[in-house]
């Protein structure tokens, strides 16, 4: 495929191209995570509560894999741009040796600290045993998920992005359908519980890498991976984790920070800590389709700065900063206007859904100004500039939000943890544009 469609194409017919299949995939993939908490919450409220707080752990996993892999999808679209064909194989093998070693290190050492991260934050002993039995099963599924984040980077970055979709779609769904039949058991399937909610979504995250290798195999890329490609390269390396890191800990940074909301909501009642894992799961399928069109938009200014196009850079970034804000334009809609129903999804607790209405109502204030920060740390990471990125990130997620949960909650109680959310969007839009301006002010005007 030539590739130059990303410097030629009007500008906002090409983001919709790249996006749209991402958008898809990630609206599947938000209501997988909304039906897969459905499934677990019928099995009880102790599940709930234990998925909830075994969350952090998960997306901490899942920001290393997708971290990392957005260094390999910025470096490949870059050297890309630049027409260096032995530079995009090197940084395509070297990410996958990489993303193998961060697979298993991340399956070890989630796995050993499990017990203990679960007793930090409740006594409850069959929250606790709930926790254990599924983080465990997910856990043993990082490697492959690791590598199935590598193969989608390498996929987007050339702009296959339909295939991405049909990739990350089919293990989706693979899951929606296999967490009835596991979880509760129908035919020749067991029901497994908890456990089977885990082996749903094991197998859900690691089935798209069969698509990518048969993809791959069949129908080739014009990026190669192979032994010939894997003499160290400290160049290669440190350009990966240079944007990688940074990607990593700007997706790790909402498991610190649900973490740490755990810790100040726990002091109330348990309620206020399902509300708050029922928010985020939630908000998923708001956050989610922003995301698709960011990684729609990673490789164009990837590309496009590698080709010199800088004016196609700012013209993306401003229409995906439109695209983003109508997103959660809706999404506040649907938090003001009903609530109660939303909450309803996951529970039939009437103090759980009256709680979860309000802190609804009061979160979704900061949602459109949040889409400055989403759009501005995408394009910084397409752009190679990860350490910006991660500092928009750091302000929005722990300098502001953390530090105001504490003090509002000793005023307003929980309500005040929940009017830290768009005092920090709000703050955090501001700083995010300052920080945008002065990375890129040295591209031509």
């Amino acid at each position: 495929m030539n590739d130059t469609f990303m410097k030629e194409r009007p500008i906002l017919p090409l983001i919709a191209s790249m996006a749209l299949p991402m958008v898809i995939s990630m609206l599947v993939n938000s209501l997988y995570n909304i039906v897969d908490s459905l499934f677990v919450a019928r099995i009880h409220e102790n599940a709930m509560t234990a998925l909830s707080l075994v969350f952090p752990v998960q997306n901490f996993i899942h920001a290393v894999c997708v971290g990392f892999g957005v260094g390999v999808n910025a470096v490949i679209a870059y050297y890309r741009g630049a027409d260096d064909e032995q530079r995009v194989n090197e940084a395509a093998t070297h990410g996958l040796a990489l993303a193998a070693i961060h697979g298993v290190l991340l399956m070890v050492g989630c796995i050993a600290i499990l017990p203990g991260f679960l007793s930090a934050f409740t006594q409850d002993a069959d929250v606790i045993e709930m926790g254990i039995r599924y983080g465990r099963i997910v856990f043993a599924f990082s490697l492959g998920h690791s590598v199935n984040l590598w193969m989608e980077k390498v996929f987007q970055a050339v702009g296959r992005m339909k295939v991405s979709m049909v990739a990350m779609m089919a293990g989706c769904i693979a899951n929606i359908l296999l967490d009835p039949l596991l979880i509760f058991g129908f035919g020749p399937f067991p029901g497994m519980g908890i456990e089977g909610a885990a082996l749903a979504t094991g197998i859900g995250e690691c089935l798209p890498m069969v698509i990518y290798g048969y993809v791959y195999l069949t129908r080739p890329i014009r990026v190669r991976v192979g032994r010939r490609y894997l003499s160290p390269n400290p160049r290669i390396a440190g350009q990966l984790y240079a944007i990688g890191i940074p990607a990593m800990l700007n997706i790790a940074l909402p498991s610190l920070l649900i973490s740490a909301l755990n810790a100040i909501l726990a002091a109330y009642a348990q309620t206020y800590v399902v509300v708050l894992g029922i928010y985020y799961k939630l908000q998923t399928f708001l956050y989610l389709p922003a995301n698709g069109i960011i990684q729609g938009i990673r490789p164009l200014v990837g590309y496009n700065s590698g080709a010199g196009e800088h004016g196609r850079v700012r013209q993306i970034y401003l229409t995906t900063l439109g695209m983003c804000a109508a997103i959660m334009a809706v999404g506040t809609v649907l938090c003001l206007c009903v609530p109660g129903q939303l909450i309803g999804l996951f529970t039939s607790n009437p103090q759980t859904i009256a709680a979860g209405s309000t802190a609804l109502r009061i979160i979704s204030a900061g949602f459109i100004a949040s889409a400055v920060s989403v759009t501005s740390c995408g394009a910084l990471e397409g752009l190679g500039k990860g350490t910006p990125s991660l500092v928009i990130s750091l302000c929005r997620y722990t300098v502001i939000i953390i530090p105001a949960a504490l003090l509002l909650s000793r005023i307003w109680g929980p309500n005040g943890v929940w009017n830290a959310f768009w005092i920090s969007e709000g703050i955090a839009a501001v700083f995010s544009v300052c920080v945008y301006r002065r990375s890129v002010r040295r591209l031509p005007r």
